[in-house]
């Protein structure tokens, strides 16, 4: 189920408060300057930040990857 485009139009970091990239194939948005995504359930993005999960390095660039080869547009901006 996907997120809305209004709604991912006005979405943030609730940690930052910077824009993020939604990974619909995968159910989560994600932070690129802080390594962490958000997961998305039901349609529903948890912006909590004690339920964001922080990702390696390596996840990281895995992630990037589906950002670039998606032409993924960020939340905001």
């Amino acid at each position: 189920m996907s997120i809305d485009r209004a709604l991912l139009d006005i979405l943030a970091c609730p940690q930052d408060k910077g824009a993020l990239f939604y990974i619909e194939a995968e159910s989560f948005l994600y932070n690129p300057r802080l390594h962490i995504k958000y997961s998305v359930r039901d349609g529903i993005p948890v912006m909590l930040i004690n339920e964001a999960e922080t990702v390696t390095n390596d996840e990281n660039d895995r992630i990037m990857g589906l950002v670039v080869s998606g032409g993924l547009k960020p939340t905001f901006g």
